[in-house]
């Protein structure tokens, strides 16, 4: 299949760099992660299985990240979520499967809220992450600077270090998923690391909990770091998608895999 690439205007002319493949059946939307890209080892791989099964696969960069216009120090996640919105509702076409890593997990629900979705698959997902694996775990003295300077720099081992902004924190309260019921009633798939540093394999359960639909299955890798990108872990997010995109669905159960 061939690939297309182009830009959309979000709509304050801020561009969202945007690569897609047209196929037959549901599609593959793609959601990244936070400070990533749509060039990561997963959107290839996902690009790639698409192409060979002829499925529609469409992925992007939110504003401030990859290819896409915009500060990534202005990005919070109701702007990233947006962004997501606009992309899918303007270049997707039919019923989608959304896959979301890390951050984008946390994209995917939100957008499984407001809109029609065939199923949703996180990967190492992270709703609430801001509040719950940021905010909750800072000292006294990055709490501070965060609420004196509007910004704090955290370290990262994935690359240079990157901002935490008060608006990031505050715009986050605004979007957080896990205290009371989730009302996402698609089946949701998701994919968990135990030896994640990051996102908490039990963090993995509380979204299990609080998802209000009944299809609802859970895959702990018990070797599995946050990236979950080793060919394994891609053969198994390739084993996740299939059934979904069937036309005959899928039986609808709750279910926890070690």
């Amino acid at each position: 299949m061939r690939q297309e690439t182009g830009t959309l205007d979000r709509g304050d002319g801020i561009p969202l760099a945007w690569r897609r493949m047209r196929g037959h059946g549901p599609g593959v939307v793609f959601l990244g992660g936070f400070n990533s890209d749509m060039t990561g080892t997963k959107a290839e791989f996902l690009a790639g299985w698409c192409e060979a099964r002829g499925t529609p696969f469409l992925r992007f960069d939110y504003s401030g990240h990859g290819a896409s216009g915009g500060r990534f120090e202005d990005g919070t996640i109701g702007r990233w979520a947006e962004d997501a919105a606009v992309v899918v509702q303007a270049l997707a076409e039919g019923p989608q499967v959304l896959v979301g890593s890390s951050m984008g997990g946390w994209i995917a629900l939100l957008l499984a809220r407001r809109m029609a979705v065939r199923a949703v698959v996180g990967i190492a997902p992270a709703p609430d992450f801001t509040e719950d694996l940021i905010w909750a775990e800072f000292t006294d003295d990055q709490r501070a600077a965060i609420l004196r300077d509007g910004r704090w720099m955290r370290p990262s081992e994935y690359g240079a270090p990157y901002p935490i902004t008060r608006a990031l924190i505050e715009d986050g309260r605004r979007h957080l998923l896990l205290r009371g019921s989730l009302e996402v009633t698609a089946p949701v798939r998701i994919l968990q690391g135990q030896q994640d540093p990051d996102v908490p394999w039990d963090h993995a359960l509380r979204i299990g909990k609080a998802l209000a639909g009944g299809d609802v299955r859970i895959h702990l890798v018990k070797d599995g770091d946050h990236r979950l990108s080793r060919p394994q872990d891609l053969a198994l997010l390739g084993e996740t998608l299939a059934p979904l995109l069937r036309e005959d669905g899928g039986e609808a159960r709750a279910e926890v895999r070690v």
